[in-house]
């Protein structure tokens, strides 16, 4: 699985900051056929995945073969600025893993 999965926008306000991200993700479950070789598609979904400002986790979320495509998690936390950074870490069922870093705008 490539990396840059992980779309967010970020908005700054009274001393919060609200996180809209979407994990760009197949989610295949292992219960769906190949329409064209009704084999069943290998499961690999992304099972973990956490957001972490100045070193504090500030979002985690454990995810199964039943999470739909494209994830889409909105969440919000005490403090951050225009600038900071936030590390997403993700896990697949595969064991591969990323982190992708992002600014708050």
């Amino acid at each position: 699985m490539a990396t840059g999965i992980i779309r967010v926008k970020t908005k700054v306000s009274s001393g919060k900051t609200k996180v809209k991200m979407m994990a760009k993700h197949a989610m295949e479950s292992g219960f769906r056929k190949d329409s064209k070789t009704g084999e069943f598609i290998p499961a690999l979904y992304l099972q973990e995945l956490q957001v972490v400002h100045t070193s504090k986790e500030v979002f985690a979320v454990n995810l199964g073969p039943t999470v739909s495509r494209n994830p889409y998690f909105v969440f919000t936390f005490a403090g951050g600025a225009k600038g900071d950074e936030l590390s997403f870490t993700w896990v697949e069922s595969s064991g591969k893993t990323a982190t992708e870093v992002v600014k708050i705008k």
